[in-house]
C-alpha cells in the first residue's frame, strides 16, 4: 500500500474527457476543504488513464499518474482554465491493446481489455476512501461502474454541452456561452462589412444547448441543433429574410456540431472513434455554408450571398472561467465534501431549479439530457421558442 500518513482518510479526485474552464476551481474547492477537515487529497492525473497506469511499487515513478495535493498547488491553479491534473478520454473497460500500460501488457493482450480490476487494486493501494470524478456522461458512467464495484464515489458534473442528466448545470457551460457570444460579436463586424452570412459551428454532439442559449441571448438569428433535423431551403430562406431586414445586411446562424440535414446523418471528420465509441464530429458548418451560398440565389433575386464560415471549437473552452464557472465549481466541491463528511456516497452533486442539491449517481446512465424541442425550439423559425419565463431556471431550458 502507498504510504500516506493521513488522518480521517484519503480522497482522490480526477478530471476526465474534454477540458473546460472551472475544473481547477473545483479541484481547489475539494482540496482546501478536505485538507482542513483532516483528509489527504490525491489528484489522479490524466483522468482514468492515470487510474489504470499506476505501478503498485513504492519505488516506482508514478509522478505522471498521481500527485498529493496541497493548498499551495491548488491555489496556484485555482483561478485558471483547463485542468492542471490533465485529462484523457480513456475508458478502462475497453482499453485497446496498444493503449494498455507497458507493465500490464503481458496480462492484458486482447484487442479490447477491461482494466477495471487494476483500477480497483490501484485505488486500494493508494488507500483511497472516497473518489470524486469530475466529468461528463462518459467519465461519470465509469464512476457508476466503480460505485457498483464498491468504490465510494461522489461525482461532479462537467461538460460545456450541459448534457449530464440530473442537473440543470454542468461546469463549463456558462463560459462556453459567454465565449460564443463574444466571438460572434467579434465576427459580425466582418459579416456586416461584406454583407455576408455568418455560419458558426459550435460544440454539441447530441444536445443543442450551446447553440440555443447564445441565440436566445441575441447572438444569432437562427440555430440548428441535433434534436431536430432541419430543412436547408427553409434555413436559407429565413437567413435571406434576416439579412434583408438587417440594416447592415448580414445574418448569423449557430450550428451544433451534431446537427443534421433532413434525411441525413451526423457529419464526422474521421471514421476513427475514441475510447467511448464516439467519432470526432466536425464539418456540418462547412456543408451548410456551401449549401446556403448556392441556394441563396433562389431567394435573393438570382444573386448568391457569400458566407463567412468559422468553427469556434476550442476557442470557447480555453482560457479562464467566467463568474458562474468560478462560483459553481466552488459550491460543487464543497457539496461533495458535505456528503463525504456525512458518510454519504453514490451521489451526483447538482443544481436543480436554482438550488444546490444531490441526486443518485446512476441518473447519469439512466437517461439522456437533450433540448425539449416541442417546448423550447421553434421548428418553423429554427430558433429558440420564447414563452413564459416565470419560475424558469437560470439558463431557461436546462431542466429535464
Amino acid at each position: 500500500m502507498f504510504n500516506i500518513n493521513h488522518k480521517k482518510g484519503v480522497i482522490a479526485i480526477l478530471t476526465g474527457g474534454g477540458d473546460v474552464p472551472g475544473l481547477n476551481p473545483a479541484i481547489r474547492a475539494v482540496t482546501i476543504r478536505a485538507l482542513r477537515e483532516g483528509y489527504q487529497v490525491i489528484g489522479i492525473r490524466r483522468g482514468w488513464r492515470g487510474a489504470i497506469s499506476i505501478i503498485r511499487d513504492d519505488k516506482a515513478d508514478n509522478s505522471e499518474n498521481f500527485q498529493v495535493l496541497t493548498e499551495e498547488i491548488v491555489n496556484r491553479a485555482g483561478r485558471t482554465g483547463g485542468t492542471f491534473l490533465h485529462t484523457s478520454r480513456t475508458n478502462p473497460p475497453k482499453v485497446k491493446k496498444e493503449d494498455v500500460p507497458e507493465h500490464l501488457q503481458d496480462t492484458y493482450n486482447q484487442d479490447r481489455n477491461d482494466l477495471t480490476p487494476e483500477v480497483l487494486k490501484n485505488l486500494a493501494w493508494l488507500g483511497v476512501d472516497y473518489l470524486i470524478p469530475i466529468g461528463g456522461d462518459d467519465t461519470l458512467s465509469y464512476g457508476v461502474r466503480l460505485y457498483r464495484e464498491g468504490i465510494k464515489v461522489v461525482a461532479i458534473p462537467k461538460t460545456m454541452d450541459n448534457d449530464v442528466p440530473g442537473t440543470d448545470y454542468c461546469i463549463g457551460f456558462s463560459t462556453c456561452v459567454s465565449r460564443t457570444i463574444e466571438l460572434v460579436n467579434r465576427l459580425r463586424t466582418s459579416a456586416g462589412s461584406h454583407e455576408r452570412f455568418l455560419v458558426l459551428e459550435v460544440f454539441g454532439r447530441y444536445a443543442g444547448f450551446t447553440a440555443m442559449l447564445p441565440t436566445m441571448a441575441g447572438a444569432a438569428n437562427r440555430c440548428v441543433i441535433p434534436e431536430f433535423k432541419f430543412n436547408i431551403e427553409q434555413l436559407t430562406e429565413l437567413m435571406v429574410e434576416d439579412r434583408k431586414r438587417n440594416p447592415s445586411k448580414y445574418a448569423v446562424v449557430l450550428v451544433s456540431e451534431g446537427a443534421m440535414f433532413q434525411g441525413g446523418e451526423m457529419v464526422f471528420q474521421t471514421a476513427t472513434t475514441d475510447a467511448f465509441g464516439h467519432a470526432k464530429l466536425g464539418g456540418i458548418g462547412d456543408l451548410i455554408s456551401a449549401e446556403i451560398k448556392e441556394l441563396s440565389a433562389k431567394f435573393n433575386r438570382g444573386k448568391p450571398i457569400n458566407v463567412i464560415n468559422q468553427r469556434l471549437g476550442y476557442l470557447v473552452r480555453g482560457g479562464d472561467p467566467d463568474a458562474i464557472d468560478s462560483i459553481v465549481p466552488m459550491a460543487y466541491g464543497n457539496l461533495a465534501l458535505d456528503l463525504i463528511l456525512q458518510g454519504i456516497h453514490g451521489r451526483l452533486v447538482v443544481l436543480k431549479n436554482g438550488r444546490y442539491d444531490n441526486v443518485p449517481l446512476d441518473v447519469v446512465t439512466a437517461s439522456k439530457k437533450t433540448v425539449n424541442v416541442d417546448k423550447h425550439y421553434n421548428k418553423e423559425r429554427l430558433r429558440p421558442r420564447y414563452a413564459n419565463f416565470q419560475m424558469q431556471p437560470l439558463f431557461i431550458m436546462t431542466s429535464e
